[in-house]
């Protein structure tokens, strides 16, 4: 008789798999991820990457994590606490059971936890779980490695190939644990691995290992648990990271636009991988160069700019700095330029793995001389595409540099996307000059809303030459006249004024709340998750959300100066804070503030909030 095993369901539940960076942590969670997604779940992710380029196997600093939000209906952020922790070593038990809830279920690989292994881990004792004081009922023990070894015994695979596979076998056993198909993550791997079959049904093969032994060992400390989709919207879904989405929003803008891609980039983390996604599709007219140093990754988009194309430059926040002259040259000739700023951990090399929203102000004003450019942000991983589309609209139309800002994130991160119909976005119409100024057109002749009008090189009778000093506004030639630096000034500064974006959206009790919550990009989802909670438990609470910071909206001010108690939330100092009581006369907000490199928690978040509404 065949034991029939009672399935729970739940509405959300969140995973965390740890581990050293070479175990594949990142990858045992993106399986999982995708397989969530397809089945229709909602997710949220946190790729955790150590900051050391290649810890010693084993240490504490050298702990790799991904953690996995999954939920029936909408999720906004990863989870403060996972419910379920996978611990491939000592050094990831002792690491990250700080992120596990009291009562989570703990997976680990007894047989990375020798005496070795805890001395690396800096345990005291061999009773790492009394140290650490973890029940052990709720503790999934298994002899992973050696389990692993035992599948792939035959497999003719080396002995450190076959390690490699140890994530296959975690991935099998949560997968078991949560009801999940198993059939995706094989299709997931045979498309991964094409090219090498062998490899692909290795990982299969240990993949039905880890499944059938929560199967067959009733492993269930958690109890096995299904998340369905309460709301399901038809279409095809992918699960994207935040990267990738800010690539595809890049191809689908220059393709609406009728132009070619170009992206001038320097390698710098963690921006590397959309010039890793845009090197794949030349097909599709990008091209892409690796330049020799952010400067000249910076200043061959200008030149891309000034010949025709859709010009896009990537970087993180060290990258800005050495930017920043370029950016100037694409400001003074007013070409259409997207400087895409993936925020880090900073000064200097800092945390280069890790998140922050400290380059904001730098973005805003770190240039010489006069030099204002649209700043926006992304606002999570898969809004990571419309903000690329929408930033380079604002750059092609209004013949500008534009700042898009994420973070670490935001860009490692992903959700489950789904594919969207490019005919339903916004047209993006460049001001070309009109042929008939053909014989009376100079470089700085303007359209109404005062945006330079774009003379691609080439054109007859509208060849034009430029450089970065001051040019006359009536004729284009150079021009040291200073009523005519102050009027260019000016011209410069209204066409960014003029751009029209849209309105707040005030979310939440809009009408009678008595605290607001602000904030700008990747933060978007803890903050609305804090403000669901205070609701539920009876508070009145708004939220808005600046996706576009510069210029401003236009009912920016009124929404601000409306609810009797403001808090801005941002992770850095105050930098939002700082530009909003510049721009708005009489806002003076509360603040919450962190500088960790790690998401905001909600529970923080809602102690904060409600401390707020004490005083």
């Amino acid at each position: 008789m065949t034991e029939t095993l009672e399935v729970k369901e739940l509405d959300q539940v969140v995973v965390r798999f740890s581990g050293d960076s070479g175990d594949g942590m990142q990858l045992a969670g993106n399986i999982f991820s995708t397989v969530s997604a397809t089945v229709g779940n909602s997710i949220s992710t946190f790729p955790d990457y150590p900051a050391d380029i290649r810890a010693p196997q084993g240490s504490l600093t050298g702990v790799s994590g991904f953690q996995v939000h999954i939920g029936a209906g909408q999720v906004y952020t990863p989870g403060d606490q996972c419910d379920v922790l996978v611990c491939m070593n000592a050094a990831a038990l002792k690491t990250q059971y700080r992120f596990a809830k009291p009562g989570a279920a703990i997976i680990i690989d007894t047989d990375s936890f020798g005496p070795k292994d805890l001395a690396k881990a800096e345990f005291k004792t061999e009773d790492y779980l009394g140290e650490m004081g973890i029940d052990p009922d709720r503790v999934i023990a298994c002899p992973l490695t050696t389990m692993v070894k035992d599948c792939l015994a035959e497999s003719g695979m080396e002995p450190k190939a076959i390690l490699k596979c140890r994530n296959m076998f975690a991935l099998g056993l949560v997968c078991w644990l949560f009801d999940r198909d198993i059939d995706i993550a094989f299709n997931f791997l045979r498309e991964k691995f094409a090219k090498k079959p062998a490899i692909a049904e290795s990982n299969i093969k240990v993949i039905q290992a880890g499944y059938d032994y929560g199967h067959n060992t009733h492993s269930n400390v958690a109890g096995v648990r299904r998340i369905e989709t309460k709301e399901k919207k038809p279409g095809r879904y992918m699960d994207i990271t935040g990267n990738k989405a800010t690539a595809y929003g890049f191809i689908a803008a220059a393709e609406k636009a009728g132009l070619k891609l170009y992206l001038g980039s320097y390698p710098i983390t963690p921006a590397t991988d959309v010039l890793h996604e845009l090197s794949k599709h030349k097909s599709l007219g990008v091209t892409t160069v690796q330049c020799e140093d952010e400067i000249a990754g910076c200043a061959s988009s200008v030149g891309a700019a000034f010949a025709g194309a859709l010009a896009v430059t990537s970087t993180s926040g060290p990258g800005i700095c050495l930017k920043s002259e370029a950016m100037n040259l694409a400001v003074i000739l007013e070409l259409p330029l997207v400087v895409l700023d993936v925020q880090r951990g900073g000064p200097a090399t800092g945390l280069p793995t890790k998140s922050e929203q400290t380059d904001l102000l730098q973005a805003l004003f770190g240039r010489n001389g006069e030099s204002p450019m649209p700043v926006m942000a992304a606002m999570s991983p898969t809004d990571c595409f419309d903000a690329a589309y929408e930033a380079s609209k604002l750059a092609l139309e209004h013949m500008t540099p534009v700042v898009l800002l994420t973070d670490a994130y935001v860009a490692n991160g992903s959700g489950a996307f789904k594919l969207p119909n490019l005919a339903e976005y916004p047209a993006i119409n460049p001001p070309y000059v009109p042929e008939e100024l053909k014989g009376q057109w100079t470089p700085y002749m303007r359209a109404e809303n005062g945006t330079r009008y774009w003379a691609i090189p080439g054109r007859e009778g509208f060849e034009n030459i430029t450089a970065g000093i001051e040019k006359d506004s009536k004729t284009g030639a150079i021009s040291t006249d200073p009523e005519n630096h102050q009027l260019m000034t000016n011209l410069r500064k209204q066409k960014i004024e003029n751009i029209e974006v849209p309105d707040l959206e005030v979310l939440g009790d809009k009408d009678d709340a008595e605290l607001l919550i602000v904030g700008f990009g990747g933060t978007y989802g803890h903050l609305h998750a804090a403000m669901d909670e205070m609701r539920a438990a009876g508070r009145k609470v708004a939220m808005v959300h600046f996706r576009y910071i510069n210029p401003l909206p236009k009912n920016a001010a009124e929404v601000l100066c409306k609810y009797p108690k403001v808090v801005v939330a941002e992770q850095n100092t105050g930098q939002l804070a700082a530009w909003l009581r510049m721009k708005v006369d009489g806002f003076c907000p509360a603040q919450y503030n962190e500088v960790k490199g790690q998401p905001f928690k909600v529970a923080d978040l809602t102690a904060a909030f409600e401390a707020l509404l004490e005083k």
